[in-house]
């Protein structure tokens, strides 16, 4: 690009860059000694860790990605699924709370209109 190095070992003083440049590489070394956890962890899950036998392994996961099989097909809805709340998949496997949490939101949400009601 019109007589531009294209890369530098290191930059003078004057430039005004060294001090990004020392950053950069101190920070690329943090970055990489932080990866030491996430490996150490993947190699003691795949060596000891317990294998996932059910489709939802807490009982109480909300999104959808709870409601099919595990593991997942290739495709994991046959049909798009409705969705008639914010927590589909906890709604599917324990309607007890999403009946209760229907009350309580519908509760919730009378009292606000009757504030608001009251406020005008």
């Amino acid at each position: 690009v019109m007589g531009m190095p294209r890369r530098y070992a290191d930059y003078l003083p004057q430039d005004g860059f060294t001090w990004m440049n020392q950053f950069s590489t101190i920070s690329s070394f943090v970055l990489g000694a932080s990866l030491i956890p996430f490996f150490w962890n993947v190699y003691i899950t795949a060596r000891s860790g317990k294998r996932v036998t059910v489709d939802d392994p807490w009982g109480f996961g909300a999104s959808l990605e709870w409601a099919t099989s595990c593991p997942p097909p290739r495709h994991n809805f046959t049909s798009l699924p409705r969705i008639r709340s914010e927590r589909p998949a906890l709604d599917l496997h324990h309607p007890e709370l999403s009946m209760a949490g229907s009350i309580q939101h519908a509760q919730t949400a009378a009292a606000v209109t009757a504030d608001r009601k009251e406020m005008h």
